[in-house]
């Protein structure tokens, strides 16, 4: 399994913004509560304890992006990215702050030092925002999105019928 770069909101400054107000441009004031309130029920049913509440920033994800690009390298792609998960949809860390994002790291296996010191470079930015460009000129609009041997593509959150289906298609076309 890959993680491969996809912004939600690639045009957010690089700070991000406050999350009540990004949560009100789209979705209208007062209507957070009403659509994580469902997603927060589905993460009860398998134990994830979503805090939205907890989240201050919408982030601009490009850096959390190189974070897992590094990560793949590391080989700690998806330590890491259970790492980012969790500081970003229970503990509402910050994944604009480098520093943040290193910590994160590092409690997906990465040297602390190493990963800040990656970060706070250049290394990866323009092939992560290449990837994401490609991710969307193939029609890829959102997450999650999954694509099984290079062949069988699966858009949003699916059963495990269907996701299992898309596998199966995927081993035979």
């Amino acid at each position: 399994m890959r993680w491969l770069p996809f912004q939600l909101n690639p045009d957010l400054p690089a700070s991000g913004m406050p999350r009540r107000e990004y949560i009100e441009r789209k979705w209208g004031p007062g209507r957070g509560p009403e659509v994580y309130s469902r997603v927060a029920a589905a993460g009860k049913t398998v134990d994830i304890p979503f805090a939205f509440e907890n989240i201050a920033v919408q982030p601009n994800t490009l850096d959390a992006h190189r974070l897992l690009t590094y990560a793949e390298r590391e080989g700690r792609q998806d330590e890491v990215a259970e790492s980012l998960f969790k500081a970003y949809f229970i503990e509402g860390a910050n994944l604009t702050d480098r520093s943040v994002l290193a910590d994160v790291g590092a409690r997906g296996g990465l040297d602390r030092h190493a990963t800040l010191a990656y970060l706070e470079s250049d290394e990866d930015r323009e092939r992560v925002a290449q990837a994401d460009i490609e991710a969307r000129s193939a029609g890829i609009g959102g997450v999650p999105f999954f694509i099984f041997n290079r062949r069988v593509g699966v858009s949003g959150a699916q059963d495990a019928e269907t996701l299992l289906q898309a596998m199966e298609q995927a081993r035979t076309t």
